[in-house]
């Protein structure tokens, strides 16, 4: 990592107040958090950084030895990485960045923990009626038929067979983190083989494929508006396709 001020790297002043340097660090974790920017280099970097330069200046002894006699001095004095961090300091925000991210800053500093799996809205379906002058002028109920992806019958949407269970994932041990070390820093990221939920399939639903959702044609009846012009669209609430879990 290069080395470099640490208060440039915040970009606060050397006289800045603890608040300062929080709201500081926030903008720059939320700009170059890798979960934001898979795959940039530069981007890790600048929040391994900025992650650096934050648990020095936020600890008001690490900060003051930092200003007296710089990296050196912290070294000299037992301080390095994230050695004794208190990572409550990020409570006040956690829930924001939680929103962006696979993992809190609670994660991060060595709490790790299930990604939080909320439902998930399914895909809007979009669809072209052609009607004739009279039938707009006047209004007209007509039939569709549409193919969308609903969920499973037979799994439920749980995506393994029934009579079966889904596994600890091997590779993160359940926790849907993998921790990994970056010079003296120990990070987390979301699991790649069970994708956060810390479970993995063993025996997928054979009516699904293990995808929790098939498709199926549905035919529905529209009521279409008397004076609709070309162009207009008709909103079908709870039509859509069927999301993850439950939503």
């Amino acid at each position: 990592m290069r080395k470099r001020d640490y208060y440039e790297v915040l970009g606060v002043s050397r006289q800045a107040t603890s608040e300062e340097i929080k709201k500081a660090y926030r903008q720059m974790a939320l700009k170059y958090h890798p979960d934001r920017n898979p795959g940039d280099k530069e981007a890790e970097e600048k929040f391994k950084e900025a992650a650096e330069a934050y648990s020095v200046l936020i600890d008001p002894e690490k900060r003051r030895m930092y200003d007296l006699y710089g990296e050196e001095g912290l070294r000299s004095e037992g301080f390095s990485g994230f050695s004794g961090f208190d990572s409550s300091i990020f409570s006040e925000f956690e829930d924001i960045l939680g929103n962006f991210f696979s993992f809190g800053f609670g994660d991060l500093f060595g709490s790790p923990s299930r990604r939080r799996r909320a439902p998930q809205r399914g895909r809007d379906l979009l669809l072209d009626l052609e009607i004739s002058l009279e039938e707009a002028a006047s209004g007209i109920e007509k039939k569709i038929t549409l193919e969308r992806r609903e969920t499973c019958p037979v799994c439920q949407g749980s995506k393994v067979q029934p009579g079966t269970q889904k596994k600890s994932c091997p590779l993160c041990q359940g926790r849907g983190q993998v921790r990994y070390q970056q010079g003296f820093f120990t990070l987390t990221r979301t699991c790649h083989q069970c994708d956060g939920t810390g479970e993995v399939i063993i025996h997928p639903c054979k009516e699904c494929q293990g995808r929790g959702k098939v498709l199926e044609k549905r035919t529905l009846s529209i009521k279409i508006p008397a004076g609709i012009d070309d162009g207009m669209q008709l909103r079908i609430s709870g039509e859509g396709e069927a999301g993850d879990r439950g939503g």
